[in-house]
Parts: structure tokens; C-alpha cells; sequence
């Protein structure tokens, strides 16, 4: 079985995964034992996950090009979903909420399911990418945009929280999606940092300059503008609750542009 193979059948294991959860939250079974149960499916399937990234590293060794599985959209995409639902996790056991899990769960099958669409190949690493700082630069980056894919999930059920009260019994209290949205901005703001810092060393290694205003880079200053601007918010101005909500969801879609939008524009660090 190759890595591409086992990345097929998590795709499915994470739309299975959601079915389940469906299934038991509209048949009344909300006790402890099957909520158990489903946690630890998706732990399973995260270890499945994160073997089949150590298999694609194997894999590029086995090819005569070893390197980290993290130098094309197919690798990144894969990665992008294994820490996302890393993320998923640690707030359903830090913060006991399973709908936020299930919400975010379709980012995660989305993005995996996306990668069927996109060349699966194991290339060479290009001159610019063989670096000590790739991993170091993709890691940071990608961890924290999981810490903003959790705030943005749970932004959107405060937001829908807030617009329909009566829907409230559904989802978490609006104190704990505030706090989730918080938290989880505070944990990816300082990794997005380190992303750009390493990123910036890379470039210097690879281009002889620290920032040239690539449209990646460019992108990736304002998305860290807009959480700086929310921590500021938060914590010299008091905003929470439907403000700070709001700028989650700005920052996740500078984000996402961050992330794919710019592979349309001229520059240094386009996927295609």
C-alpha cells in the first residue's frame, strides 16, 4: 500500500467518522460511553494519519530524493488536514466539546478530499527548497493556521449562536466558543510568527534577501495584521463575543487567500 493509497482511505475514515457522529447525535445516544468511543476513532484514524505521512517520507528515500513530505500542494494539503485535526483534538479534550469536532471535521475531510484532485507524485525538491528551513518554515506555519481553523469554527457557531438564540441548546455555551475562538488565536499567533521569521531566513538562504514583498509574503504580513489586531482587541480594548468573532473569521479567510490565492499571482511561492 502506498501513501497515496492510505490518504484514499482516510478521506473516507473522516467522512465515515462524521456520518457516525450524525448518526448518534440524532438517535439520542449522547452518553458518555459513545462519545467515548468516538474520540477515540478519530484518535486512531490521527495515528493512521500521521503514519501515512511518515510513509510518504519513507517513500521519497526509497526513490533516491528523501525530503520531508511538505515541498507540494498534494504534501502540504495532507499536512494542512493532519494538523487540523490535531488542533480538533486537543479542544475536544481540553475544552470537552465534541460539536466543535464535528464541525470542523468537514475543513478536515475537505481538504483531504481535495488532494484526489491534484498531482500525487514525489518530485525532486527544487534548489530554493533544499533547505534545514523547510520544515522548520511549514511546520510553524501550518500549526498555526490549525490554532485559526479552530477559531474560525468556533467563531461561526458563536456567530450562529448569537444570531439564533433558540438554537443554543445545540452547541457549547457562547462564554466557551468565545474563549475557544481566544484561546486558539493565542496559541497560532506566536507559531504564525516563527512561520514568517523562519520563512524570512529561508528566503535570505535561498534568495540572498530577507523579504522581497512576494505576494506570499505580502499576504502572510497582512493575515498576521489581522490577529495582531485581534489580540489587541481583546486584551487592551475588551472586545469579545461577536467583534472578536468577526475578525476570526476575517483572519481564517486571509488565510485560506494566503494559502491558495496567491498560487494565482506572480511570485516566489506558487503550488502551480
Amino acid at each position: 500500500m502506498t501513501s497515496v493509497d492510505l490518504n484514499s482511505y482516510l478521506t473516507f475514515g473522516y467522512l465515515g467518522w462524521i456520518i457516525a457522529y450524525l448518526i448518534t447525535a440524532l438517535s439520542g445516544r449522547t452518553a458518555q460511553s459513545a462519545r467515548h468511543a468516538l474520540f477515540w476513532l478519530l484518535v486512531t484514524l490521527f495515528i493512521v494519519h500521521t503514519g501515512s505521512i511518515g510513509l510518504r517520507w519513507a517513500e521519497s528515500y526509497w526513490m533516491g530524493i528523501g525530503h520531508a513530505p511538505l515541498s507540494n500542494l498534494y504534501e502540504s494539503l495532507i499536512f494542512f488536514a493532519w494538523t487540523i485535526l490535531l488542533a480538533l483534538i486537543l479542544v475536544w479534550k481540553r475544552f470537552g466539546s465534541d460539536m466543535i469536532v464535528f464541525v470542523g471535521m468537514p475543513l478536515v475531510f475537505i481538504v483531504m478530499a481535495s488532494t484526489f484532485l491534484i498531482d500525487s507524485q514525489i518530485r525532486p525538491l527544487i534548489p530554493a527548497l533544499q533547505s534545514n528551513w523547510l520544515v522548520a518554515h511549514v511546520l510553524t506555519c501550518f500549526l498555526g493556521y490549525a490554532g485559526f481553523a479552530v477559531s474560525f469554527v468556533a467563531a461561526l457557531l458563536l456567530l450562529l449562536v448569537r444570531a439564533w438564540p433558540s438554537a443554543s441548546a445545540l452547541f457549547p455555551k457562547k462564554t466557551t466558543l468565545d474563549e475557544i475562538v481566544y484561546r486558539s488565536i493565542l496559541v497560532g499567533f506566536p507559531l504564525l510568527s516563527l512561520g514568517i521569521i523562519t520563512g524570512a531566513a529561508w528566503a535570505d538562504h535561498a534568495w540572498g534577501a530577507y523579504w522581497s514583498w512576494d505576494p506570499k509574503e505580502t499576504w502572510s504580513l497582512i493575515t498576521w495584521l489581522v490577529y495582531a489586531g485581534f489580540l489587541h482587541a481583546r486584551l487592551t480594548r475588551g472586545w469579545s463575543g461577536g467583534r472578536t468573532a468577526i475578525l476570526s473569521v476575517i483572519g481564517f479567510a486571509a488565510v485560506m487567500f494566503t494559502y491558495f490565492g496567491v498560487n494565482y499571482l506572480p511570485g516566489l511561492h506558487s503550488y502551480f
